[in-house]
């Protein structure tokens, strides 16, 4: 049977950046690709999670919210990353000028913030994050849009260091 959604408890930021850490140590890997939807109110913990998977799958460049600069890139092992802010733009057609698709599949890891904001002209998700507020802390829903991501959460699932930090609620 494929995983269900998994559902975690995030109580502080340091139980976002192990999220982002876990999502990296269970990364598929450059070989498939993948592209990470994350969605979530302003200061949900989209960029400290995405930050922390850059920098714990090798990204030792400060790793800053692309608000303005729409888009930034890392390369690291044969995987470019790109990390990608909609928050800005107004309309499908400027996320088209971006060339986005041209930046997924093998050898791509996409990072997507606010993807809502492209409607089709974003690359669908392997994964999806959603990062939501639960009092002073905020929890996290991931959900697979592939089988790339439905292994990835698998994989998650049974990541027991991961466990030490957030607690799983499903």
């Amino acid at each position: 049977m494929p995983p269900g959604p998994l559902a975690f408890a995030l109580p502080d930021s340091s139980a976002t950046d192990a999220l982002g850490i876990g999502l990296a140590r269970t990364f598929p890997g450059a070989a498939t690709g993948a592209t990470v939807h994350l969605r979530g109110e302003l200061g949900s913990g989209k960029t400290t999670c995405a930050r922390s998977m850059l920098h714990a799958l090798g990204i030792t460049a400060i790793v800053r919210s692309p608000t303005y600069t729409l888009v930034d890139t890392y390369s690291v092992s044969g995987l470019t990353c790109v990390h990608v802010d909609l928050y800005r733009l107004q309309s499908a057609v400027e996320v088209e000028e971006l060339g986005l698709r041209d930046l997924t599949g093998p050898g791509y890891l996409m990072l997507i913030e606010w993807p809502e904001k492209g409607g089709r002209a974003v690359p669908p998700p392997d994964l999806l994050l959603q990062l939501q507020y639960a009092g002073e802390a905020r929890t996290a829903a991931i959900g697979a849009g592939s089988d790339v991501g439905r292994s990835w959460i698998s994989k998650l699932a049974i990541d027991t260091s991961l466990a030490a930090y957030v607690s799983n609620m499903t």
